[in-house]
């Protein structure tokens, strides 16, 4: 990516280095992020809870957030996260027009507070719908190259514009819509539901990378190449394989490693999030 010398995103909390917060058990809540974001762990998500006594227990209360500390990123990793999130500003203002609000980037190491509970970097990169904050430990970004063969800038922008797309399904209700329809029915339906939701913030990050493409040559050869493969990295089926040997389609929560080329790939061709309909004939 053509990302150095870009503008930087002025919504960046840089709490690195500020000490993990202290951690106690893990709720409901906790529970259903661990879901939410089981795929970055390779393991499935029970295994992923026994493992989690770093997660807080969720309250529906919102929990304080921790003091965001001045100053933008000063370090290389930490830049381009920054002007990742400026560039989805620009394209999602453009898209949505002014009603467009702009999420804050918490970067934090250890564990963080939010107004989702205090959560261990282990679960991975999350979207907080309580405070309108992406939350990322960069060193997500290692585990992602070393661990699940996906390097590349571009698969790292990939991860924060997919958590950017949970950010405009929270603005345009659809967040809110799913969450109901969970609660009406089964485990297993609510499973479906949170893949079609994943899908959409992947296709939402492929929107994303068309406009930063297009409009602002920012991508290099390659760089959708990367993205493509780092969604297929990260298929439910994949890294169930993975994790406990065998896939069990109906516990996905984030949709196979071709459901999630397929709709990133959409939202890179088109640029258009109305081509992003992953809940086609679902009623309301």
């Amino acid at each position: 990516m053509r990302w150095e010398g870009q503008r930087e995103s002025s919504n960046i909390e840089d709490r690195r280095g500020m000490g993990p917060a202290r951690v106690g058990g893990l709720g409901i809540g906790g529970i259903v992020l661990v879901l939410a974001v089981s795929y970055f762990t390779g393991t499935n998500p029970l295994t992923l809870i026994n493992m989690l006594n770093g997660v807080q227990s969720m309250t529906e209360s919102s929990a304080p957030s921790e003091p965001a500390p001045t100053g933008a990123p000063s370090d290389q990793l930490g830049k381009f996260a920054s002007v990742v999130l400026a560039d989805t500003e620009t394209t999602w203002k453009q898209l949505l027009g002014p009603e467009y609000e702009e999420p804050r980037l918490v970067l934090f190491t250890g564990a963080v507070r939010s107004a989702c509970g205090t959560t261990s970097s282990a679960v991975g990169p999350f979207y907080c719908p309580g405070d309108h904050k992406v939350y990322l430990d960069l060193t997500f970004f290692n585990e992602m190259a070393q661990r699940l063969g996906a390097p590349g800038d571009f698969a790292q922008a990939y991860v924060i514009a997919h958590e950017v797309g949970h950010h405009v399904q929270n603005l345009t209700g659809v967040a809110k819509k799913i969450t109901r329809l969970q609660h009406q029915g089964s485990e297993k339906a609510a499973n479906a539901l949170s893949v079609r939701m994943e899908l959409q913030a992947d296709c939402y990050a492929g929107v994303w990378g068309y406009h930063a493409n297009r409009k602002r040559n920012l991508i290099e050869p390659g760089d959708f190449e990367e993205g493509l493969k780092a969604a297929a990295a990260i298929g439910d089926d994949r890294l169930q394989k993975m994790g406990q040997g065998y896939v069990q389609p109906e516990s996905w929560t984030h949709g196979s490693s071709d459901q999630r080329m397929t709709w990133l790939r959409r939202g890179l061709e088109n640029g258009d999030p109305s081509v992003c309909n992953t809940f086609e004939g679902i009623r309301s």
